[in-house]
């Protein structure tokens, strides 16, 4: 347990924040899966849309700090080099 005020604040925002970045963390498996679905599928008209989905929740999540952008680049890369793959 805390023992001053300023140790109860943060362990309260601490508590805040790991909720908000679960939640970010979940669409964004949420996101790439669908997208390897929509992939394994042959739709590839619907691939690039759900590429871009996931493109842009990846850059925010790079930004506010739930993820390293490395790590943001990385499986950007990677997903595109998927979608050029894909017959």
């Amino acid at each position: 347990m805390p023992n001053t005020k300023s140790a109860e604040r943060r362990m309260r925002n601490s508590a805040r924040k790991q909720l908000q970045n679960h939640s970010v963390k979940s669409r964004l498996r949420t996101l790439e899966r669908n997208y390897q679905e929509i992939l394994q599928a042959g739709k590839k008209p619907d691939a690039v849309q759900a590429l871009a989905q996931v493109n842009s929740a990846l850059d925010k999540a790079a930004k506010t700090g739930v993820i390293h952008k490395a790590k943001a680049d990385r499986k950007k890369s990677r997903l595109a080099i998927q979608f050029n793959r894909a017959k």
